[in-house]
């Protein structure tokens, strides 16, 4: 038998605690940022780090976390399996890329003229 009782939603109530806790520590460090702004920015910035990795910590103990951070290995596996373009092929695309935004602009810049051509002559 299991220790841990879990409401309808399948979420225990120890990891409710953990996730409201770790919300108190994310929040506890973004107040403690502006609470000790007489500090150099460098404290300041690595205790919101410090409590941001510690809440992120305490989140991956949850059941919601775990699934998250298999979500996050799925997704670098899927990332590993992509075909990228070479160098070469990257940087054709690119300038194919700049060549149509010039001739379109080219062209948006012509047809404007034209038309401010065209109502003035028209309203004269």
């Amino acid at each position: 038998m299991s220790t841990q009782t879990t409401s309808e939603s399948g979420v225990s109530g120890l990891d409710t605690v953990k996730l409201v806790l770790a919300l108190v520590f994310l929040f506890a460090g973004i107040v403690g940022y502006y609470y000790f702004g007489d500090y150099s920015i460098v404290y300041r910035t690595l205790g919101l780090i410090g409590a941001g990795v510690f809440a992120a910590g305490l989140v991956s103990t949850t059941a919601k976390g775990r699934t998250l951070l298999g979500f996050f290995r799925e997704s670098r596996i899927e990332v590993r399996k992509v075909v990228w373009p070479t160098r070469q092929e990257a940087a054709q695309a690119t300038l194919m890329v700049v060549a149509l935004v010039f001739f379109v602009g080219i062209f948006l810049w012509l047809l404007d003229m034209l038309l401010f051509w065209a109502i003035t002559s028209i309203t004269g």
